[in-house]
């Protein structure tokens, strides 16, 4: 599914924006694993949200419990004091924001709050009234591929054929949440990087997002900051082979959560490239930019494509039609109509 085409029920204005959109994460929380206390207060994360809309964010997540490697729960009324106040003030200011959640009873609070998208990391399986109220709300939902809560989820990573296997999984839960009421037209799915995926297992995903395109929904991509990166990033340790079966660097020690933000936004232009809806960062700048190119690529990439290959040779100056045009399109110097 190509993300230029893509159309989610309930954000008119996010349709046909011509490339993969980009969504801001913004973590209400003190122990998230890449910036836990940064922005928990909610003045600092009020600001940072509007910091990633000047950066190019087109949806702002906001989440109030940490899903990382070994998290527990938090209370939900603690989970509503640390969101509700940061959706209100951001949705005030235009955003559209996204709520990070996999309890109802914080998707029904936060929708009320100003939220205009549900992200559940469980898909509807931490509690399955989710799906009725998401049906009820009638709001755009992301459905994570998830096998567990974060304090289980590294022991849950036994697949066949990792593809095959979530996209039979998401399928499963496509039809559960339609069954259950919810309109097909509200649906993105996530293949879950990272979630019961601690390793390698995440680049065949990558590798293969027209597997999950194929049950035709749009697709959302959060490698952002995540372990599978840093293992990649790892430093080599002396006397360590330079890379290894895994694909990993080395035997060294994982990069920091920070260090993996160039190659964030990689992922974030081979995903645009291979037709995501949406990439979910917390370093807005560099992927709305690699969205960006990812798009004018394909663009170009097109334009040959539509050209006959007689037209790629202009009969008449004897040199390639193709680049006559491109030319023509362009401001050229006095030098033979080279671009400026």
């Amino acid at each position: 599914m190509d993300a230029r085409d893509a159309e989610v029920a309930g954000l008119p204005e996010l349709s046909g924006a011509g490339r993969t959109l980009v969504m801001g994460v913004v973590n209400v929380t003190p122990d998230s694993f890449s910036d836990g206390g940064e922005w928990f207060e909610p003045d600092t994360a009020v600001a940072h949200g509007l910091e990633l809309l000047g950066e190019g964010a087109d949806v702002l997540d906001v989440g109030g419990e940490s899903t990382r490697p070994g998290a527990g729960r938090v209370p939900q009324d603690q989970e509503l004091a640390r969101v509700l106040p940061v959706i209100e003030a951001l949705a005030a200011h235009g955003a559209i924001v996204s709520v990070d959640t996999t309890r109802p009873a914080v998707a029904e609070r936060a929708v009320a709050a100003g939220a205009r998208i549900v992200n559940d990391v469980s898909g509807g399986l931490a509690e399955p009234a989710m799906a009725h109220v998401v049906a009820e709300l009638g709001v755009p939902y992301v459905a994570m591929h998830w096998r567990g809560h974060s304090d289980v989820m590294d022991g849950l990573e036994k697949y066949d054929d990792v593809v095959a296997d979530v996209r039979d999984e998401l399928a499963a839960r496509m039809d559960a949440l339609v069954g259950a009421g919810v309109d097909a037209a509200q649906i993105v799915l996530d293949p879950g990087l990272g979630f019961a995926k601690a390793g390698v297992l995440n680049w065949p995903l990558l590798a293969h997002l027209d597997a999950l395109g194929s049950l035709g929904r749009p697709v959302l991509i959060g490698a952002s900051r995540k372990r599978f990166l840093g293992h990649l990033l790892a430093r080599p340790v002396p006397g360590a082979s330079a890379t290894g079966g895994d694909g990993r660097s080395g035997a060294g020690e994982p990069v920091p959560p920070r260090a993996r933000d160039d190659a964030t936004a990689a992922v974030s232009a081979l995903s645009a490239a291979a037709g995501a809806w949406c990439v979910r960062v917390h370093a807005v700048r560099a992927s709305a930019d690699a969205v960006r190119v990812a798009a004018a690529w394909a663009r170009a990439s097109e334009d040959v494509t539509d050209k006959s290959v007689d037209s790629l040779t202009d009969g008449r100056t004897g040199v390639g039609g193709l680049a006559r045009t491109w030319q023509d399109s362009q401001t050229c110097d006095d030098h033979g109509g080279s671009p400026r």
